[in-house]
């Protein structure tokens, strides 16, 4: 019955399509009822077939991505009775949500069953095509939210002509790291879609990329803004075709002063009342919080309070040391709690150099993540890392939010950060997932004019020992 449902007639008219799947969702019918999208040189065409796919600029499209039944994956039939997950009190399925068949075969594979509570409270509204605000903790899931939302749009609004170069959905990150592990998400949750989802982020190979964006049909496009901003200028992308946007961390994107270029973004969209907006964040602060109104029509808030900022899973160490002796000390640490896989974050690009190198000399397998390292190096040492072939990540918080990897059993704090918003989103690297994890602070006399503010930021008084 689920696949009846969802299952699309490409001679239909958008129209037709229009109202099966947008009733009482305004956004959803006008931006299903555009009936021309950008031609060669700029011309408008008419809409036709998505699977005839034709590129912005006059040349071929290496292959059609429109929805197709599973054309990526050469695999045996699924059918969703092989989902099987029993309704439980105080949860919601994903089962109950009604998403596309191929949606719910991604979802399957990866082993999720039920909504956590930022997917469970704004996926609702979000699929019924509602501007939306989710406010959780990182690693509650937000990802997913707005990935679901997106391909549940995609698939069931299909336009009757695509071109290259114009993605129907955007999602906007502040950093590399985090922009990838999206795109990654994404292309798990949509294996089975036949969906194309192309990641663009700076200090990676641009002519590669630039390729992806004109040689095929985006249907998603994850990028960072300043190389978004880069291929809207060479108008290798057009976003007047986006029909979801989605700003990730937008609050981080603020502090790293990316709002500028966020703005030229958002208003080389569609309005506000054609597009779907979806912001998702572990903070807004006061500023983000005015942009929003600017951005979004009557959205649907959903904020997810923590029963305390920090989880319990995590064992917070703090000690006081001198700062001449933080190196031994973290030395004594390492031999002590003998961690299986550690991040340990400073706040300078060169204090994190010098500490991995003195690591490595010590005999330790140790990796370096900052902004100084080029992003395909970063991407291979994300990689090591998530292998286990080195246990010792030295990281900056340029790359704090970004780095998703399972099994982290420690997290040191070599310097305190400036913000107490980053110390939460550092100790969350550990004790995920349901898993315990460990939490040390060196905290030095530099350090301890950090302590009230994280303190009052975190709501408790924080206990320092000696090591």
């Amino acid at each position: 019955m689920l696949k009846k449902l969802f299952k699309r007639d490409n001679s239909k008219k958008t129209d037709s399509r229009t109202s099966k799947t947008s009733s009482g969702n305004p956004k959803a019918a006008n931006a299903a009822a555009k009936t021309s999208v950008r031609g060669s040189k700029g011309k408008v065409a008419p809409t036709k077939n998505t699977n005839n796919a034709k590129p912005a600029h006059g040349k071929a499209a290496a292959k059609s991505t429109a929805p197709k039944s599973e054309s990526k994956v050469d695999v045996k039939p699924w059918k969703l009775e092989e989902f099987k997950v029993e309704p439980a009190e105080g949860k919601t399925r994903f089962h109950d949500l009604m998403l596309p068949e191929s949606v719910m075969r991604g979802i399957h594979e990866l082993g999720f069953e039920y909504c956590s509570p930022i997917q469970a409270e704004s996926l609702p509204a979000a699929l019924r095509g509602r501007d939306t605000i989710g406010q959780a903790q990182t690693g509650t899931g937000k990802t997913a939210a707005f990935l679901l939302t997106i391909f549940n749009r995609i698939l069931n609004v299909v336009p009757e002509e695509r071109f290259a170069s114009e993605p129907r959905a955007l999602v906007v990150a502040p950093t590399r790291e985090l922009a990838l592990q999206i795109g990654k998400d994404a292309e798990g949750l949509a294996k089975y879609t036949g969906l194309n989802v192309v990641t663009v982020v700076g200090g990676m190979n641009y002519e590669s990329q630039r390729q992806m964006l004109r040689d095929n049909v985006v249907d998603v496009l994850v990028a960072t803004p300043g190389r978004l901003i880069d291929f809207m200028r060479s108008q290798d992308v057009y976003l007047d075709q986006v029909e979801v946007l989605v700003l990730d961390e937008a609050d981080r994107m603020l502090d790293m002063g990316f709002i500028p270029d966020v703005k030229r973004i958002v208003r080389a969209t569609p309005t506000k009342d054609i597009r779907q907006t979806l912001l998702y964040s572990a903070t807004f602060n006061f500023d983000v919080r005015i942009l929003i109104d600017q951005w979004t029509t009557n959205p649907h808030k959903v904020v997810i309070e923590p029963e305390q900022i920090t989880t319990d899973r995590v064992d917070q160490k703090l000690y006081l040391v001198a700062e001449t002796d933080k190196y031994s000390i973290l030395e004594r640490v390492l031999a002590e709690e003998k961690p299986e896989r550690l991040i340990i974050f400073a706040n300078r690009r060169d204090l994190t150099r010098n500490l991995c190198d003195k690591l490595n000399k010590n005999g330790h397998s140790a990796a370096l993540l900052s902004g100084e390292v080029s992003q395909e190096k970063r991407i291979r040492t994300l990689e090591r890392f998530r292998e286990g072939r080195v246990n010792i990540m030295v990281a900056t918080d340029v790359a704090g939010r970004g780095i998703h990897v399972d099994g982290v059993s420690h997290v040191i704090n070599y310097t305190l950060p400036e913000d107490p918003e980053d110390y939460v989103h550092r100790i969350g690297r550990t004790g995920r997932a349901g898993a315990k994890g460990v939490s040390v602070c060196l905290v030095s006399e530099d350090d301890a004019f950090c302590l009230p503010d994280l303190e009052k930021y975190l709501g408790t008084k924080l206990e320092l020992t000696q090591p």
